[in-house]
């Protein structure tokens, strides 16, 4: 993406940033706290993880922002950034003993929310058993509306591969939504909407 591309109002705001301005430096991060956050849970489906991720993406990022090539968009960098501190995430979780991660659950009459926290969960689980890479382009591509093209600059790979990646994952949540009888075999093409 050519510099004239990147809005002004950002370009200004990692100027004030590199400058060590606080002010800038808490916009920038509130700014990019959700879809960070966002990326991090589904990625690594455990809230305090994905909150102890989010932080350590912004340190990283406010650490290395003059590493920012203001030619290139600034969303896939941070993405990166996120990306790659999930997975070292997983990575250290995987080398732990396994201990069962406790679900946050809400208790409510109502059927319907219920119902779809039971849902949630079982996107959660399905989510998490895809390879990182799958799991990373599905939820960049459903949750995040990043574009194929956006999803190759973020995990550094071919448009192509990001298309697989997606496709792969979709075709493997749904089948194993479809086996856990989460959705029926009518709707074998259509994920719920997470």
């Amino acid at each position: 993406m050519p510099a004239s591309d990147v809005p002004v109002s950002l370009l200004r705001l990692i100027t004030a940033c590199l400058a060590g301005d606080q002010e800038a430096i808490t916009e920038l991060v509130e700014r990019y706290r959700s879809p960070v956050f966002g990326l991090c849970f589904r990625m690594l489906g455990h809230r305090q993880d994905a909150e102890d991720v989010t932080q350590e993406t912004f340190l990283r990022v406010v650490n290395n922002l003059n590493q920012w090539d203001q030619q290139r968009a600034f969303e896939p960098w941070l993405f990166a950034i996120a990306s790659n501190r999930c997975r070292t995430a997983l990575t250290k979780r995987a080398r732990r003993p396994h201990l069962d991660l406790f679900v946050e659950t809400t208790s409510t009459a109502d059927a319907k929310q219920r119902e779809r926290n039971a849902l949630d969960e079982e996107l959660a689980l399905a989510l998490n058993q895809l390879r990182t890479e799958h799991r990373l382009a599905f939820t960049l591509f459903h949750h995040h509306g990043k574009s194929y093209l956006q999803i190759a600059e973020t995990l550094n790979c071919p448009v192509g591969t990001a298309k697989t990646w997606v496709h792969r994952a979709r075709r493997t949540l749904i089948h194993r939504l479809h086996t856990r009888k989460v959705i029926p075999e009518t709707h074998h093409h259509a994920l719920p909407r997470f």
